[in-house]
């Protein structure tokens, strides 16, 4: 299959539940990831907890999020919105957790959020990938 990207690896992963308290215990209190800021948007409906682990960059952002208003709908699919600034600075876009006959790839049951990586993620992948080669 012919893409226009490329997948490097994962630098960050969106979790939502309608309380993300639960997930606070699993990814924070049992997995031990670093709580490094929060985000909310009404626009997007959303309210995280930015968590980390990993350092430099293999550093993994894992978001957990919940609804501000759990009668409505997260704001995301992959067109609506489409590409944009997330809350990382980066360009993000998302992949809707439902298919539809407009969209019939879907996340299969999962909201997936993609980011732009950062130059030095890029140039870290790629020495693995291409060890003794600098670009």
């Amino acid at each position: 299959m012919l893409r226009p990207f490329h997948v490097l690896g994962i630098q960050q992963i969106a979790i939502g539940a309608p309380d993300k308290k639960r997930l606070h215990t699993l990814w924070v209190e049992l997995f031990g990831l670093e709580v490094t800021g929060t985000f909310k948007s009404e626009s997007e409906n959303v309210d995280e907890d930015i968590c980390a682990i990993g350092a430099g960059a293999f550093r993994v952002e894992v978001d957990l999020m919940q609804p501000l208003d759990v009668d409505k709908k997260p704001a995301v699919r992959f067109a609506p919105g489409g590409i944009r600034k997330g809350a990382s600075g980066f360009d993000i876009c998302f992949v809707h957790p439902k298919s539809n006959d407009q969209f019939p790839i879907s996340g299969e049951g999962v909201l997936i959020e993609l980011v732009q990586a950062p130059p030095e993620v890029v140039k870290a992948f790629s020495q693995l990938a291409h060890p003794g080669q600098s670009r």
